[in-house]
């Protein structure tokens, strides 16, 4: 369903610029495998056989009239984003974006120079290219996500009367060019939520399997989705579902029940795939995926079911999920959300998490939204962009698999590791500080804690004193406790436990005044 993005105040309006090449770095081998994915059964692999699961972020903006990722102009700079994503666990980042953002002459706006100085005058493609770059460092994927035709709203149709199909197909081609050779780009996510429209029998909205060339979702996914493999073959390509398969909203007025039909969210009907499925070129690149909301959305008819929420997995079932349980082909839930405002919202959230499973076996996924500008759901961030709203994180954390991987830190942040006494049992750890971005009143720091003994250990204490008096203004994945310069950090509920040569991380932001010298000492103490 449509959602409403808010928009923030505009800084500083980018320069177009000329598209360049796309640098960007591999994605490491971890969560998110190594080299380029394909799929097997109802499974994404990499390019080893590996599983990967997906469990990722959409960061919008892209999409809209600022043509480049909204929170830029936020205190908060563009790389201490994707830290603290990647920190959270997210290690993917699902794109939105719209052919005005991809035209020659584009113009970025509402871009914090003074947070953000390395993207000043800079094209949106650009400014993609350092996501896609940085990202890539962390171990991270991009999916690219096909959102408008134009930055003025979405369509039900691929195609509107000012941008066509052959418009829609040319700047997917351009974009799998772009990123040929770049395994942090993984795919295309061809359309963004076809829906219906038009009163059946009179439907003039996207079907599934009606047959009309200039209507059916399927037949079209296949035309563009076979243009960008002919062009990049080993990108995944990612085929939402839509929301009647008619293409037409039932008229519950006429009193006329047959032309009345089972229909869900915009995006989230994959009903009708088994019977009619996407036939691609290249073998094992289509993943289906769907989209799934709450009552801060829309109200669906099934959240008032008395049995409720014992009726959501055959609901999910119906529409998408049959597809991965019967082993036809993967799915990565690209879109679901809430504010969270109701108890309705949070058990339905708490619920579909434990259906996706968890573990690198589980369905894939990307949570809208990072942004906190998106107005019936909110984001993971509050509106400081700075901010990680912990209640819809702590439901979200456990199905996390974060990405591993990351540049050489230069000399200034070169991790500090201080090893503990190993106490009785082998319990030992260490504790790795690094500095992973600073501007000129503070910076963001990662600890890495690693069991380096020979038992299992069930929890962990971090200790350490800033030199240069440096205060830490939030932290995530770990519980603070400060004195001053004196710092403690002990373990959540869920990362805590870990056994022998395993390893997890915690993430902070601090404000400095002058120097920012790393801790003499970083003692970690194993429970």
């Amino acid at each position: 369903m449509f959602r409403r993005i808010l928009g923030g105040l505009a800084t500083v309006a980018a320069m177009a610029a000329a598209v360049l090449v796309a640098t960007g770095s591999p994605a490491q081998a971890a969560g998110t495998g190594t080299g380029c994915l394909h799929t097997s059964g109802n499974k994404i692999v990499d390019s080893t056989g590996a599983t990967v699961r997906l469990t990722g972020i959409n960061w919008f903006g892209m999409e809209t009239d600022n043509k480049t990722f909204h929170g830029l102009w936020s205190s908060n700079p563009w790389k201490s984003q994707l830290d603290l994503m990647a920190s959270l666990g997210y290690n993917t980042i699902r794109v939105p974006w719209s052919d005005d953002a991809v035209k020659p002459g584009a113009v970025a706006t509402s871009i914090n120079t003074y947070t953000n100085p390395d993207l000043v005058g800079l094209s949106p493609m650009q400014i993609l290219d350092k996501v896609v770059d940085y990202a890539g460092t962390k171990g991270m994927r991009i999916i690219l996500d096909r959102h408008r035709p134009t930055s003025a709203g979405q369509s039900p149709l691929w195609y509107t009367s000012t941008v066509s199909e052959a418009t829609w197909i040319a700047d997917w081609k351009a974009l799998a060019q772009h990123y040929a050779g770049n395994p942090t780009v993984i795919g295309a996510d061809l359309h963004n939520e076809p829906h219906a429209e038009g009163t059946n029998p009179a439907a003039t909205g996207a079907c599934w399997g009606c047959g009309d060339v200039n209507r059916d979702w399927r037949l079209a996914a296949e035309r563009a989705g076979n243009a960008v493999l002919a062009v990049q073959p080993n990108w995944l390509i990612f085929v939402e579902g839509v929301s009647c398969p008619s293409g037409g909203l039932s008229n519950v007025w006429d009193n006329d029940p047959s032309n009345d039909e089972d229909c869900g969210w915009w995006g989230g009907n994959l009903s009708k795939a088994k019977d009619y499925p996407v036939r691609l070129d290249v073998a094992n690149r289509l993943v289906y995926s769907p989209h799934e909301y709450a009552t801060s959305v829309y109200h669906q008819a099934w959240f008032d079911d008395p049995s409720y929420p014992a009726n959501m997995p055959a609901i999910w079932d119906r529409y998408w999920a049959y597809l991965y349980k019967q082993n036809i082909a993967p799915i990565m839930v690209g879109e679901f959300g809430t504010t969270l405002a109701s108890n309705i919202d949070k058990v339905w959230l708490q619920e579909l998490m434990k259906y996706l499973g968890s573990g690198v076996n589980g369905m894939s996924f990307t949570y809208w939204s990072w942004n906190p500008n998106s107005g019936d759901t909110g984001g993971i961030l509050k509106d400081d962009w700075t901010t990680v709203d912990q209640a819809k994180q702590s439901i979200l954390q456990p199905y996390l698999i974060p990405p591993t991987g990351g540049g050489t830190p230069s000399p200034s942040s070169s991790p500090s590791v201080t090893p503990s006494a190993p106490p009785s049992g082998g319990k030992v750890c260490t504790a790795a500080y690094t500095v992973t971005n600073s501007w000129s009143d503070g910076f963001q720091g990662e600890v890495a804690v690693k069991n380096t003994g020979t038992a299992a250990m069930s929890g962990w204490t971090v200790k350490w004193t800033f030199p240069n008096g440096q205060t830490i203004s939030q932290l995530w994945n770990g519980t603070l406790a400060a004195n001053g310069s004196s710092v403690t950090v002990t373990n959540l509920s869920w990362n805590g436990a870990l056994a022998a040569n395993a390893s997890t991380t915690f993430g902070f932001s601090a404000s400095l005044s002058g120097a920012n010298g790393s801790p003499a000492s970083v003692t970690c103490t194993a429970s």
